[in-house]
């Protein structure tokens, strides 16, 4: 998950939302919802950077999952889509350290 902040982070402190925005998928926020909920994915997990929120949606059977980033404007772009979702509550160790 970390690394994911970190890619949304990076996304929007080095790219203005219409700059953003017009390389990926995007759609009103609710549309997006609406197709995730179709594909019965919910959200596991969320993050802040600025005025844009990262969301990733999964489904727990499927597996499969999507990564998305809603801008100030109220579009959600999506950002990846895979399959291999795993939920898993457990802290990775910082690099150096013990694990």
């Amino acid at each position: 998950m970390r690394f994911l902040s970190c890619l949304v982070v990076a996304l929007a402190a080095f790219a203005p939302a219409p700059a953003l925005s017009q390389s990926l998928q995007c759609a009103p926020r609710a549309q997006v919802l609406d197709m995730l909920a179709r594909q019965e994915q919910s959200r596991r997990a969320l993050g802040r950077a600025g005025a844009a929120m990262m969301e990733l949606f999964a489904h727990d059977d499927s597996q499969h999952w999507t990564l998305t980033v809603t801008l100030q404007d109220g579009r959600t772009c999506l950002l990846a889509r895979g399959t291999g979702y795993e939920a898993r509550d457990e802290l990775f160790p910082m690099p150096g350290t013990a694990s």
